[in-house]
């Protein structure tokens, strides 16, 4: 009996994967470079290779099917495990390499070392891709399922198999414009306690560590707004609202100072932000991989530098604090 020759296209298996990662023909002809027109005859090819829509339309956007959804993670490995095979022995020469990276950070990550890192690679690697995603609302399976390369800033549950590095500690001060009452004099616990307060919290919490820290003396603070993201609340800094915010200093110094902005230390401890990556382990042999984790180590060096309080311009006095147990970790700011 003849032996059937079938044809076989891997290139289908990289557009799959793609269009099932944004379920859209536009995100995935920009992730692959390709043009629109290009990749929506793929997803023909596709469709036609596979008796399935793959994608349909559902109002303004497109959903998978249940048969992308069933082959979804499997099409993810696949293509994984490619990748991995034909990729060159030996050194990797980072001007040769083309590759998308996902990693899922908080905007403050994003705004201070990502900004570093994207330099750096574009510098080294004009052919790399950095996606940033902002941190999922629920678990952090995304390292498990293949959804992001890497995560970083301050993590909060991760697989049990998942590999960290501890990058920097980082701590909160309290900001606020040049006017603000608290901008001048001694800061103490009551007066933080009197203002009125921006909290940063991608879920709209109006509690915190500082209310945790507060409740110790015995007091309470008003809450007047919540933001999503720390970019956010400097925003509204800046527009002079008579309002005071915490945000992470070595993150957000540079900003700070560029908006004229005063930092004061608190006079109540809070705990350290620990910052840190993590990724999963079927990556920690990647030389890909790899280079892209020294990149992010090489640029929290450059941008966070040493853990130094705010100058004497920002910072008046910084008030002794009594004796009170530190409140519990965090996983972001709020």
């Amino acid at each position: 009996m003849p032996l059937v020759q079938t044809k076989m296209d891997l290139n289908l298996l990289v557009a799959l994967d793609a269009l099932l990662e944004e379920c859209s023909v536009t995100g995935a002809a920009d992730r692959l470079r390709v043009s629109e027109p290009a990749m929506s005859r793929t997803l023909g090819r596709i469709r036609k290779a596979i008796g399935d829509p793959v994608l349909v339309r559902a109002g303004h956007a497109m959903q998978p099917t249940p048969r992308a959804l069933e082959m979804r993670d499997e099409v993810r490995e696949v293509v994984r495990r490619a990748r991995a095979v034909l990729a060159p022995t030996g050194a990797l020469a980072p001007e040769t390499l083309e590759r998308t990276f996902t990693i899922t950070a908080n905007d403050a990550m994003v705004t201070s070392v990502g900004d570093h890192l994207v330099s750096c690679v574009e510098e080294a690697a004009p052919g790399v891709t950095l996606r940033f995603l902002a941190e999922p609302a629920g678990d952090h399976a995304w390292l498990r399922d293949g959804g992001t390369d890497l995560e970083m800033g301050v993590l909060g549950p991760l697989p049990p198999e998942a590999r960290t590095e501890r990058l920097a500690t980082d701590h909160h001060v309290l900001v606020m414009s040049p006017g603000h009452p608290l901008a001048e004099g001694e800061l103490t616990a009551e007066r933080v306690a009197a203002a009125r307060h921006i909290v940063t919290s991608r879920r709209g919490r109006t509690t915190g560590p500082l209310d945790e820290a507060l409740a110790g003396h015995g007091l309470s603070r008003r809450v007047a707004v919540t933001a999503p993201t720390f970019a956010a609340t400097l925003l509204m800094l800046v527009s002079r609202h008579d309002m005071a915010a915490l945000l992470p200093w070595r993150q957000y110094r540079r900003g700070i100072r560029a908006l004229g902005l005063v930092a004061r230390e608190l006079p109540v401890p809070l705990p350290p932000v620990e910052l840190a990556m993590a990724w999963h382990p079927r990556d920690a042999a990647d030389p890909a991989h790899t280079w892209l984790r020294a990149r992010v180590r090489d640029s929290v060096r450059a941008v966070l530098g040493t853990d130094t309080a705010p100058d004497a311009g920002q910072n008046p006095r910084r008030t002794p604090t009594r004796s009170t147990p530190a409140p519990k970790a965090y996983e972001t700011e709020e």
